[in-house]
């Protein structure tokens, strides 16, 4: 079995990219430090760093393990962060992916306000693509996720809330489509189209652009919106995307456009089945309930 500390070693030094500045960072001997790396791939049976003359790289096996340890050390700082809550206070983390939503102001709005009041809770707040979230939920270093009309799994518990982004398209401001107040699906059937990357959402994308009968030309995808907007900025294509999320106001070189017919998504909290909550996540549940009518 791998040890805690020596994971937390081997981090830093991937961090580091040198033993000597690594064992500087933790305070212990570089010959102690490169002992220990090289019991840990002598246990694992894999080479994990690359020992160059100026720095160290990452095997492809290294570069797996950061990413698991990096997993797992997250996943004790939270279960040790729930014990050490005050029983007269409450205090600790809580640990919340979200997607690029501009409707989860209103979730930012309660954690404000429970800071306000409790400023020993700290939020993480964890952004990415709903099947990013969902594997972190399900190795329990997220206590929940707020996601956009995702596949329902029987792992998670569920509930749409009073939340909903708009679709519509991405597109530079001297395009001929810019010209339309709404884009429907033949608009843009033959146009390079730029895709979210995400799975949650592909089952319900393929039925809409099916029903329009056409067959989207899709040239890249993408799984957060600033790049997208890079992409269509430089001409690749067009960004199929939600509302709000990029100020294309003034000189802005890009603009949106809505879907027609109105393209919807609604916004559900998930959590795993049977998760067992700190008393800082339980009591940001519990507000969120309470605001549930004005969100």
């Amino acid at each position: 079995m791998i040890e805690t500390r020596l994971l937390q070693y081997f981090l830093a030094v991937a961090e580091e990219q040198s033993i000597t500045k690594a064992a500087e960072y933790l305070h212990i001997s570089q010959p102690t430090l490169s002992k220990q790396m090289m019991d840990l791939e002598e246990n694992l049976g894999k080479q994990l760093l690359i020992r160059g003359k100026k720095r160290i790289t990452l095997t492809e096996e290294g570069t797996f393990l950061r990413g698991r340890a990096q997993e797992i050390i997250s996943l004790m700082d939270k279960t040790e962060s729930a014990f050490r809550e005050n029983e007269q206070s409450i205090s600790g983390d809580v640990y919340i992916g979200c997607g690029e939503y501009r409707s989860t102001f209103s979730i930012m709005q309660i954690i404000q306000a429970i800071q306000v009041e409790y400023p020993d809770i700290k939020f993480h707040v964890f952004s990415s693509n709903a099947d990013t979230i969902i594997e972190r939920l399900d190795k329990g270093i997220l206590d929940m996720g707020f996601l956009l009309a995702p596949e329902i799994s029987p792992r998670y518990d569920f509930r749409k809330l009073p939340l909903y982004e708009s679709w519509g398209i991405l597109m530079r401001k001297d395009s001929f489509l810019a010209e339309k107040k709404e884009i429907t699906f033949q608009d843009f059937a033959d146009l390079p189209l730029i895709m979210p990357s995400q799975t949650s959402n592909s089952g319900r994308m393929k039925s809409y652009f099916a029903d329009a009968m056409i067959d989207p030309h899709v040239v890249c995808t993408y799984n957060l919106i600033y790049n997208a907007g890079l992409m269509v900025e430089a001409g690749i294509g067009y960004a199929l995307c939600i509302d709000e999320l990029i100020n294309t106001a003034g000189s802005h070189p890009l603009t949106f456009r809505p879907l027609s017919p109105r393209l919807t998504s609604d916004v559900y909290l998930f959590t795993k089945k049977y998760q067992v909550f700190s008393k800082a996540a339980k009591l940001f549940l519990s507000r969120l309930e309470e605001n549930m009518d004005s969100l």
